[in-house]
């Protein structure tokens, strides 16, 4: 069973998938899903938003433009536009957490993040994630500055 913590990564990185597919700000998706939420009917399989899935994606909006320059800097050969969408989230999300959510071990952001690419992505997206996240993680104080 996933933890409540899990539960809101995985909603987190959802909210953001939809946006990007959409091509929509992330907060009006995650306004979106807490509507849907609180609408619900009892029994509708509908997911209550999380207080750490709407931190998540709140804290990923502050830090957009500059998740994205990472990301395009540390991609060796891809940019962010040929990036598969799941991967380019789910980098997104972890990048957020691995760089300004000090309350979180490193190694369970990482760890998640590649859970996710594993979930949602293909065989290769794992090792990516992880070897992207592992290079933000060497390079996290300098990042942070």
């Amino acid at each position: 069973m996933a933890s409540a913590r899990t539960k809101a990564r995985t909603h987190a990185f959802q909210i953001l998938f939809e946006a990007d597919h959409r091509d929509v700000d992330p907060l009006s998706v995650l306004a979106d899903w807490v509507a849907r939420g609180r609408e619900a009917k009892p029994g509708e399989s509908v997911p209550k938003v999380a207080e750490y899935t709407m931190q998540l994606v709140e804290g990923y909006t502050r830090h957009a433009r500059r998740i994205d320059e990472l990301i395009a800097t540390y991609a060796v050969g891809w940019t962010l536009d040929r990036m598969p969408l799941v991967d380019r989230n789910v980098l997104r999300l972890g990048a957020y957490e691995l760089i300004w959510e000090d309350g979180v071990p490193d190694a369970v952001v990482l760890d998640e993040a590649v859970e996710i690419a594993k979930e949602y992505s293909t065989d290769e997206s794992p090792g990516f994630v992880n070897g992207m996240l592992a290079r933000f993680q060497e390079n996290k104080a300098s990042i942070r500055r």
